[in-house]
C-alpha cells in the first residue's frame, strides 16, 4: 500500500479520543436497527394466517424490507460521508421507528405491510453509516478488527429471529414493535449526546449524485463490491433458504432445521470479527483467498449430500465460518483501498451488493431442486463461483491494491 497520507491516515489516538467508546456506541445502533429491519420475517405464518396471503405474497411482504435496506445504503453512505454519522444516526434511528410502528399497529393488510416494511428498510441502512464512522476512529494497524467487531451487529437479525414470535405469542403481535420502537428512541437520544466524528473529518464537495458516479467509476468499488456479494450475500442466502434445505434434503423437523440455522448464523457473526483481525496481522487479500477456497471446498463436500453428521455439518458451519471470515476482512480491504472522503460512499454500493447477493442463490436453489429432485448443481455452482472469486481475489485485487 502506499504510503502517501491521501487514503485514510487520521492521526487518531485511543487515549484522547475514545475510539473504543464510540465502537460500541455504532455496534449497538447498527443491531437494534437491523432487529427492527428483521421484525417483518419470523412473522411470515403469523401475517399469512390474520392478512389470509398466499405464499407469493408472504415472500414479498419478507424480502421488501431486505432489498430497500440493501439499496438504501448507497445514498446513505453518501450522506454520511457528507453529513457524519453525528447527525445520520440519530436521524435515521428515529426515522425508523415510524414504520416499525406502522407495521406493529396499523399494517393489518397486505399494501399496508408493504408500505411499512419499504420504509422498515431504512433500519438496514445503518451499515452504512458505521463502516466510514468506525474507519476514522481507528489506527488503519487496528481497523479491520474494529469494522469485524462493528460487523457483528448482524446478530440483531438473530435476536429477531430468537425473540420476535416469543414476544408476540406472550403479549400481542404489536408487542415486538413497540418494545424495539421504544429501544430506538432510547439509542437515538444515546447517540445525539455521545456520538461524535473523528476529529479531521471534512466534508466532501459536490452534488449526490456526481460524488455517487465517481465513486462507482472507482475500479475498487467494482471488485468490492463483487467480493461482498458472494462473502456477505452467501451467509444472507444461507440464513434464509438453510431451514429449507435441511427439512428437504434431510428431513428434519422445521425446529430442528431452525436451530441449526441458528448456530449457522452465530458462527458467522463471531467469524466477523476474526477476518478483520486476521487482516491486520496480514492483509486482508490473502485472508479473502483462503476464506474463499475453502468456502468452495465446503460447498463441494456439501454438493455430495452425505449424512448430515459428519459431514454436512462440517461443510455448512465450515461455510459459516469462512463466509464470515470473508465479510469481515472485505470491510478491512475497503478501509485500506477507499479514498478517505468516500469510505461512506463505497461502503454503500459494496453494502448493497452484499444485501442483494444473498437472494440469488436461494432462487438458484430453488429453481435447480423444482428442476432435478436434489441440490447438488446448485452447491457445485456455489463452489465453482468460490473457486472463481478466490482466483479474482488473488490476481487482479491484490495488483491493484499494491496500487493504492
Amino acid at each position: 500500500m502506499s504510503a502517501v497520507p491521501s487514503r485514510s491516515e487520521v492521526p487518531v489516538t485511543e487515549a484522547t479520543n475514545r475510539p473504543n467508546l464510540m465502537l460500541v456506541l455504532a455496534t449497538l445502533g447498527f443491531m437494534l436497527n437491523f432487529w427492527a429491519w428483521s421484525l417483518i420475517g419470523p412473522l411470515g405464518d403469523v401475517y399469512r394466517a390474520e392478512l389470509d396471503l398466499d405464499p407469493i405474497e408472504v415472500s414479498v411482504a419478507v424480502a421488501v424490507p431486505v432489498i430497500v435496506g440493501s439499496l438504501g445504503r448507497i445514498p446513505v453512505g453518501a450522506l454520511t460521508d457528507r453529513f457524519g454519522a453525528r447527525v445520520m444516526f440519530p436521524v435515521v434511528t428515529l426515522l425508523t421507528i415510524i414504520p416499525t410502528l406502522f407495521v406493529g399497529l396499523l399494517a393489518s393488510s397486505f399494501p399496508l405491510l408493504i408500505v411499512g416494511g419499504f420504509f422498515l428498510g431504512l433500519g438496514g441502512t445503518t451499515f452504512a453509516i458505521g463502516v466510514p464512522f468506525v474507519n476514522r476512529w481507528f489506527t488503519p494497524e487496528r481497523r479491520g478488527t474494529a469494522l469485524g467487531i462493528f460487523g457483528m451487529g448482524t446478530a440483531g437479525t438473530a435476536v429477531a429471529a430468537f425473540t420476535t414470535v416469543a414476544i408476540a405469542d406472550a403479549y400481542g403481535r404489536s408487542a415486538p414493535f413497540i418494545l424495539v420502537s421504544v429501544l430506538l428512541a432510547a439509542y437515538a437520544v444515546l447517540a445525539w449526546a455521545l456520538v461524535r466524528d473523528a476529529p479531521g473529518r471534512a466534508a466532501p464537495t459536490g452534488s449526490f449524485f456526481a460524488r455517487t458516479w465517481a465513486t462507482v467509476k472507482l475500479p475498487a468499488t467494482g471488485q468490492l463490491a463483487l467480493i461482498y456479494a458472494l462473502g456477505f450475500g452467501g451467509f444472507v442466502a444461507f440464513s434464509v433458504y438453510l431451514p429449507t434445505y435441511l427439512t428437504t434434503a434431510f428431513d428434519l423437523s422445521r425446529g430442528d432445521a431452525s436451530l441449526r440455522t441458528a448456530g449457522f448464523v452465530v458462527l458467522a457473526v463471531v467469524a466477523r470479527p476474526v477476518g478483520g483481525w486476521l487482516s491486520d496481522r496480514w492483509h486482508p487479500v490473502p485472508v479473502l483467498t483462503v476464506c474463499f477456497v475453502v468456502a468452495g471446498a465446503m460447498a463441494a463436500l456439501a454438493s455430495l449430500e452425505l449424512e448430515l453428521l459428519p459431514a454436512g455439518t462440517v461443510a455448512f458451519l465450515g461455510l459459516a465460518a469462512t463466509l464470515g471470515a470473508a465479510s469481515g476482512a472485505c470491510f478491512a480491504l475497503v478501509s485500506k483501498v477507499a479514498p478517505a472522503d468516500k469510505v461512506g460512499s463505497v461502503t454503500g454500493i459494496v453494502g448493497a451488493a452484499g444485501g442483494l447477493g444473498g437472494f440469488f442463490p436461494p432462487l438458484v436453489m430453488g429453481a435447480v431442486y423444482s428442476a432435478t429432485g436434489e441440490y447438488t448443481l446448485g452447491l457445485v455452482l456455489l463452489a465453482v463461483s468460490a473457486f472463481a472469486i478466490a482466483a479474482f481475489t488473488w490476481w487482479p485485487v491484490r495488483r491493484a491494491s499494491r496500487t493504492d
